[in-house]
């Protein structure tokens, strides 16, 4: 009798176990006992999610062929960059196993001495600069005999590694990005910049005034993009240059370009639209007056209004202030937008009576 329900009681000892082993398992704790399935490939990842631990990501599949064959369905995958596995959210299957990561490695190993760079890398590619940009760095050590060595090798190195007219460019690239930040653009727009100043740089096509060339790079990268900027807004970010200086740079490049491309340099048509969202979040105009804005700027394009787009917006966007409860003046209307005053009010007087006799207002 005792051997019977010793072993009855190993046999529910077991079914508890095997209940256990197959319940959903943690995929943040268990991931190196669940069972691996590598012949997966878990590439094509569409938008990520963050999580609370540093070194996971959770992604959330697209693809119809990249789904968790044990949920039969797509789930949100867990992806552990340390150990380089792509887990299942729901079942804990781990679909790719030591994935190898291709980005670049910006990790720094220092060392106590604080005098070595601790990069294992180099800077980015660029491929408007002669090989790449690619180069060799060669560190020092001090407090050897061969530290002054190897700080003179390393400096003559330096010099060598960059022809001087990939120097120019990278200085040149640096004034482009630190006005292209200050206006906040992204990077397309800087590279369409970077890419302008490239083509004229070929050209050996040289003016005095070297930041309104910048200037005047990044003002037609913008409208190439269908991300135009004021004139003002450009003049500001870029200090020291005048709507003048701006306007006989942008000359000169379309001069410049247009005789190798046997036509002016192709810029974006400019829209009222174009500047609503921004000069209303200038204001901070919620979101309903926002779409009223679009709404009639919108309406706006089918009136012949022969004004600039930015005094049509700017006009707009206080006939719209006016009628709501908002209390914007027109003085924080024209600052924000940089259109003046006077401006404002005879455009959108010309606003109002379009919108009268269409009915619209």
């Amino acid at each position: 009798m005792t051997k019977i329900k010793s072993k009855n009681r190993n046999k529910n000892q077991k079914s508890v176990r095997k209940l256990i082993n197959t319940s959903p398992p943690d995929p943040f704790s268990l991931h190196n006992s669940i069972p691996y399935a590598p012949s997966l490939s878990l590439h094509r990842f569409s938008s990520t999610l963050s999580l609370s631990t540093p070194n996971r990501t959770a992604v959330k599949m697209s693809d119809s062929d990249l789904y968790c064959f044990e949920c039969k369905r797509e789930t949100v995958i867990i992806v552990d960059h340390a150990a380089g596995d792509a887990i299942c959210s729901e079942c804990g299957l781990v679909l790719e196993a030591r994935s190898i990561d291709e980005s670049s490695e910006w990790r720094t190993f220092s060392d106590d001495t604080n005098d070595n760079d601790p990069n294992r890398v180099g800077g980015p590619t660029n491929p408007l600069l002669s090989n790449g940009g690619l180069s060799t760095i060669i560190t020092k050590s001090s407090g050897t005999r061969s530290g002054s060595l190897f700080s003179e090798i390393g400096r003559l190195q330096n010099r060598m590694s960059h022809s001087a007219s990939d120097q120019a460019l990278i200085r040149a690239f640096g004034k482009i990005a630190d006005v292209a930040d200050r206006l906040g653009l992204v990077n397309t727009i800087k590279d369409r910049a970077n890419e302008l100043y490239k083509r004229l740089d070929e050209k050996s096509a040289k003016s005095r005034n070297q930041d309104a060339i910048f200037a005047a790079c990044i003002y037609i990268a913008c409208r190439q993009e269908n991300a135009p900027r004021t004139i003002k807004e450009i003049c500001t970010a870029a200090c020291g240059v005048t709507k003048k200086d701006l306007g006989r740079a942008r000359t000169f490049i379309e001069k410049q370009l247009g005789v190798e491309t046997g036509s002016l340099v192709e810029m974006g048509s400019i829209h009222a639209a174009d500047f609503v969202k921004r000069f209303c979040s200038a204001l901070g105009l919620n979101l309903s007056t926002v779409k009223a804005v679009q709404r009639v700027v919108e309406k706006c394009e089918e009136f012949d209004i022969r004004n600039t787009p930015i005094s049509i917006a700017a006009a707009v966007i206080y006939v719209i202030v006016q009628q709501s409860d908002n209390s914007k003046t027109i003085k924080d209307v024209a600052s924000s937008t940089g259109v003046g005053e006077s401006t404002i009010r005879s455009v959108a007087k010309v606003v109002e009576d379009k919108l009268s006799s269409s009915g619209l207002f």
